[in-house]
Order: structure tokens, then C-alpha cells, then sequence
């Protein structure tokens, strides 16, 4: 089975399943929860552009660099936000989890843990990874806390990596977790969770 192809996930609070343009409404809703866009630092769709990021994230899948999906609610079957594999490598074992967003009404609940716990799981457990990564904006400091809080650790800054726009650019922290590392972060995740239960 190609690593792009489409699985469903699911945990206690949530379901991560195959991103489609069918979502397209729910995801303008979602994004609305907060006016994510205005977050300068990060690449976050407007409710107008939410059509063509769902294409470029599936255009992406077919040229075999990125699986997507879509963040639900497993009980209220709400959309929460979306979350990618990205930069995908099956010849050296590796994968970056990453263009994730969440409703504004989502972030600071058990809901990025789970995530995280079921993407990791898959990566480590089924892809058997190497490493996974994460990257974030160097004024991104809720992602950094966030990717830290899972037991990543900083491999390093690409300085000047992106364009933001004009002028503005992008220093990228970069995180990973090791396959080794990964038994004590499954651990650590699932107490995290124990402790929102």
C-alpha cells in the first residue's frame, strides 16, 4: 500500500479521515471559529481560498508527497481543522506531520494530542519511520510549545527559510522524534491523555 493512500483514523475525541472537496463548507465554518488567517506567521486559508488549498493539498497527495485529512469530531461529527503527512520519503522511512490548523474553539483541548497520538502511531508503528518531523514559524510560539509538549526535540533553525510576504521572511524551527524515542512518547502521550480523560 502507497503511503498516500487514504485511511481513516480514530481515537476517543476524534477522527482524522481523508481529506475532500465535499468538506469544503465545513472547513469555511471551521476556519471562521477564530479568523485563523489573520495569524500573520502562518499559512492559514481564508474562508474564499479554502476550495483551492483542499486542491493543492490533493494535488499534492497525487504526486505522492502528502496524504491529507480532515480533524472531526467523533461524536458531534463537527470539523475541527485539518493536518497533513507532508514531505514524504518511504526510501529513507520519513515523514514531517505538519500544515495543521485547528478551530479556534478546538485548540487547548485534548484534541492536537489525540491527533498527534494516531499519526504518530501510524508513522512509527505501520510506516515503521525513522523520524517523524515538525516544523513551525520561528514567531509561531503556541506550535512550538505545542510540538514540544509531545516530546519532540529541536534539531535546528533554517534561518531566513521562507517568504511570508515582501520583505518578511520566515526563520523555521525544525523538530523530530526519533524511532527510538518513540515508546517513551507514546507513553508520555498517553498519560497526557489519561489526564484529560
Amino acid at each position: 500500500m502507497s503511503w498516500t493512500t487514504p485511511l481513516t483514523l480514530q481515537g476517543d475525541y476524534v477522527v482524522v479521515k481523508p481529506l475532500s472537496l465535499n468538506q469544503a463548507e465545513q472547513f469555511i465554518e471551521a476556519v471562521c471559529d477564530g479568523e485563523l488567517w489573520n495569524l500573520w506567521y502562518t499559512r492559514i486559508p481564508q474562508p474564499d481560498q479554502m476550495i483551492a488549498e483542499i486542491t493543492r493539498r490533493l494535488a499534492l497527495q497525487q504526486a505522492g508527497s502528502m496524504l491529507p485529512f480532515c480533524i472531526e469530531d467523533r461524536h458531534t461529527h463537527q470539523v475541527l481543522g485539518m493536518t497533513t503527512f507532508m514531505n514524504i520519503e518511504p526510501t529513507h522511512r520519513r515523514v514531517e506531520i505538519g500544515s495543521t490548523w485547528y478551530r479556534r474553539s478546538a485548540q487547548r483541548t485534548p484534541v492536537n494530542t489525540e491527533v498527534k497520538r494516531l499519526l504518530l502511531t501510524h508513522a512509527f508503528e505501520y510506516w515503521k519511520c525513522i523520524a517523524v518531523e515538525f516544523r513551525t514559524s520561528s514567531f509561531n510560539v503556541q506550535s512550538q510549545m505545542a510540538i514540544q509538549r509531545l516530546g519532540a526535540k529541536l534539531d535546528g533553525v533554517l534561518r531566513s527559510h521562507q517568504i511570508v510576504q515582501g520583505e518578511i521572511l520566515r526563520d523555521t524551527h525544525v523538530y523530530s522524534i526519533l524511532q527510538q524515542e518513540w515508546p517513551a512518547v507514546r507513553h508520555h502521550l498517553d498519560y497526557l491523555m489519561s489526564k484529560q480523560r
